[in-house]
């Protein structure tokens, strides 16, 4: 997958549009990531109909508020635009996490002949060696959400087993939040114990004292 874009300039979708331009940035970007390429258009009302279901599904898989690690998942926009202006205005439909690369780069036009797109919205997923895990995940993503990715995991042997869902490791969140009162209390207890064994203890020395030393009346 790497080598697919060295060379080329690819641009965060910020507020900076921050650039990744060098081979060390491309790399560290895209290396041993499962790479969702979007092909579309704004002008395209399939498109326009499946941006908020392609933002959901990728915030839900890369922002930490619903997941406690991000997926090993990169979305790269190719622009079928017939305007810079019309990319650019799409692009606010688009996660802010996401890569584009820029209008004047042909090579987008390259990339949509290189995997045959014939229909938009397309969304081919590459796993990291540039091999094709799914021609077009639209209608994939559309119907199954975020659990789909589990299946690209496997398919492409990104096997992450420290990747959870939030609705999966809700319950261990509540017991996080609960754990300073558990300690609390175990403290608490620990010091009763430790109580009752000092107590007991006394208890034991004061015996030994009463009936080891010879001293009573009749001893």
């Amino acid at each position: 997958m790497v080598d697919l874009f060295l060379g080329k300039v690819l641009v965060k979708n910020n507020k900076d549009k921050d650039e990744l331009d060098t081979e060390r940035e491309i790399i560290l970007r895209l290396q041993n990531r499962i790479l969702m390429l979007f092909f579309g258009s704004g002008e395209c009302e399939k498109c326009q109909d499946f941006a908020p279901m392609l933002k959901d599904f990728y915030k839900k898989l890369t922002d930490e508020f619903y997941v406690e690690r991000s997926a090993q998942l990169v979305l790269l926009y190719i622009s079928l635009d017939s305007s810079e202006e019309q990319q650019e205005k799409f692009l606010k439909e688009l996660p802010k996490r996401c890569l584009f690369l820029p209008y004047e780069d042909t090579y987008r036009k390259e990339l949509g002949v290189m995997f045959e797109v014939q229909d938009l919205p397309t969304v081919v997923v590459l796993r990291p060696d540039c091999s094709i895990l799914s021609p077009n995940a639209v209608t994939e993503i559309s119907t199954l959400g975020p659990d789909c990715y589990r299946n690209w995991q496997e398919g492409a042997e990104l096997i992450d087993r420290n990747f959870m869902m939030n609705e999966e490791f809700d319950e261990s969140k509540m017991r996080s939040m609960t754990d300073p009162i558990r300690r609390l209390k175990y403290k608490v207890e620990d010091k009763k114990k430790e109580k009752k064994k000092e107590m007991s203890a006394e208890d034991d020395n004061d015996d030994e004292n009463d009936g080891g030393g010879g001293g009573g009346p009749w001893g």
